[in-house]
């Protein structure tokens, strides 16, 4: 059967198993929309306000599903707007696949009409990336492309498609599904070994690391870590993969990190790491662990063995699927931990329920308190962008099984509303909260119009304090009172929201919260609650100026 190279694409994902892409139509790629009017609804297409929103829903995509987001963009600015979704897919190891419209193959090298190198452009930020010059080989570059983006350490690809290449005719047929790959399993002997090390620490803990874990793979670690009171904690923004309701759960090691945390990685004697990267983030700079031989052992367990001894050299390295080894680590081991575990809790659990009251109109404690005990049980996505702000879905939530958060390591801001989007639409169903700053949201806020268009009925929570709530914290750090580039005045973000057909309500005060969040709830077409907060009230345990004084 022939067929062009546009109708090869889509069928080629369809049988790999995508469902729906995100993008912002393009001329580039005409032939691949068209193909999609045919699908009969196997192949949606969420028509996005801005590449960068749509790349964000991708990689969101990625990050809840484990599947690879899809994002088609035209070529040039389409493309280079796409490069913040990209950079964030690849540090949040998720995987993910970009399309990207491209001049005719007879043309390049002119600098022709909105041409761009995309090996050259992307090629230090995603797994692979390539061009497609016969259009015979769509079938083999879309079935590589699908499993790089899922194996080994998750990422993105980039495929350029020439115009040409998608209106030549081919008789190759498409793939007939995604290439079967098992899991790598431990080695029995590693695990025995990793078990040595465990029974003989005096000081033993456990982070973890990567997305989405099956539940079952949870469950036996869990059970693991209870049985031998063993300490977790998580790596940067993957609470969510650990029942945080657990008595073994002890925090999350990332920006901000609690004293309570960082005293646990350094005084930890044996570290067993599942799935993590030991990334900036969560070792406060390469401080916590020294480089390249840190005092503590480390067991390293990953699927890439790209990543094991890249910063950190470990006493011990298993290349294989974290997932697989907690579900080979049988029962327990017992080194009377106990008392070690116990107090690393108490100080987690501190950190949220000591947290003072904040200064300001509207108490972000006492809202992050309601919204605990109001959400306790549901099925709940928490998404958030990048700022001082996301301490309050981060640290003063705790995530039981089924709930999930989606926050980019890479500390894009913007990623919060459009993650929401792509979450609301995979999973109708649940309770979808997006949390931004007013810096943050302005990002990408016309993707509210995408979640009106879309159906996807999130509620936004905003953050108003009128400023960069980061990089014054920073500034009022290293050069007190001499605020310059960081202060906001802002648009009204609830009139904004109605004008796109969401419930919009400023709540001026903490008593008001309650109820207008219930109104958030009710609203079938979602909803923007904008918070008037305090500049003082920057972090949960320091005011503004608190961080100018340096006290």
């Amino acid at each position: 059967m022939a067929r062009n190279g546009g109708q090869l694409v889509v069928d080629c994902l369809v049988a790999l198993g995508a469902r729906r892409a995100f993008g912002v139509p393009g001329e580039s790629y005409l032939a691949v929309l068209d193909a999609m009017h045919d699908t009969g609804g196997k192949l949606d297409f969420v028509n996005c306000r801005q590449e960068g929103g749509a790349a964000f829903m991708a990689a969101a995509h990625g990050k809840l599903t484990g599947e690879p987001g899809i994002c088609m963009v035209t070529r040039g600015p389409g493309a280079t707007n796409a490069s913040i979704g990209v950079h964030t897919a690849m540090q949040d190891s998720v995987p993910m696949i970009l399309l990207v419209g491209q001049i005719g193959t007879e043309m390049r090298e002119r600098e022709a009409f909105q041409e761009v190198n995309y090996r050259a452009v992307f090629g230090t930020m995603a797994k692979w990336v390539t061009e497609i010059d016969d259009v015979s080989r769509v079938p083999e570059i879309l079935s590589r492309a699908w499993t790089t983006a899922t194996t080994g350490r998750p990422g993105p690809v980039v495929i350029a498609l020439p115009e040409d290449m998608l209106m030549a005719e081919t008789e190759a047929a498409p793939v007939d599904g995604p290439v079967p790959v098992f899991l790598p399993e431990p080695a029995p002997a590693a695990v025995a070994e990793a078990m040595g090390l465990l029974v003989r620490a005096e000081r033993p803990l456990i982070v973890i690391g990567g997305a989405p874990w099956d539940r079952d793979a949870q469950d036996a670690l869990k059970h693991f870590a209870e049985a031998s009171d063993i300490p977790v904690i998580s790596s940067f923004r993957y609470q969510d993969q650990f029942d945080n309701g657990s008595d073994c759960f002890c925090g999350d090691a990332g920006v901000g990190m609690s004293a309570a945390t960082k005293a646990l990685l350094g005084q930890a004697d044996v570290i067993l790491a599942l799935g993590t990267r030991f990334g900036e983030n969560m070792t406060d700079g390469y401080t916590l662990l020294q480089v390249p031989d840190p005092v503590q052992k480390i067991v390293h367990v990953m699927a890439s063995d790209r990543e094991i001894g890249k910063v950190y050299r470990p006493a011990l390295g298993i290349h294989a699927c974290p997932q697989r080894f907690a579900l080979a680590l049988g029962e327990t081991v017992q080194g009377g931990w106990a008392d070690w575990r116990r107090k690393a809790r108490e100080a987690y659990l501190g950190f949220i329920d000591n947290a003072p009251a904040q200064p300001g109109p509207v108490d972000m404690v006492a809202v992050c308190t309601h919204l605990r005990e109001r959400l306790e049980g549901q099925d709940l996505v928490l998404t958030n962008g990048a700022g001082n702000f996301t301490v309050w879905p981060t640290r003063f939530f705790r995530f039981r099984p089924g709930m999930r958060l989606l926050g980019p390591q890479s500390g894009a801001m913007g990623y919060g509303l459009p993650a929401a989007v792509a979450a609301k639409i995979e999973r109708p169903d649940a309770t979808v909260i997006c949390f931004a700053g007013d810096g943050d949201i302005q990002m990408t806020m016309q993707e509210l119009a995408t979640a009106r268009q879309a159906g996807a009925a999130v509620i936004v929570i905003v953050v108003n304090n009128g400023t960069y709530g980061t990089i014054r914290a920073h500034q009022e750090r290293e050069f007190p009172t001499r605020v310059s580039g960081t202060e906001l005045v802002n648009p009204d973000f609830a009139a904004l929201a109605q004008s796109c057909g969401l419930h919009g309500e400023l709540v001026s005060e903490t008593a008001g919260f309650d109820a207008a969040f219930e109104r958030a709830l009710a609203s079938p077409t979602g909803a923007l609650l904008e918070l008037i907060v305090d500049k003082e009230a920057l972090t949960p345990y320091r005011t503004l100026s608190q961080i100018r004084s340096g006290s």
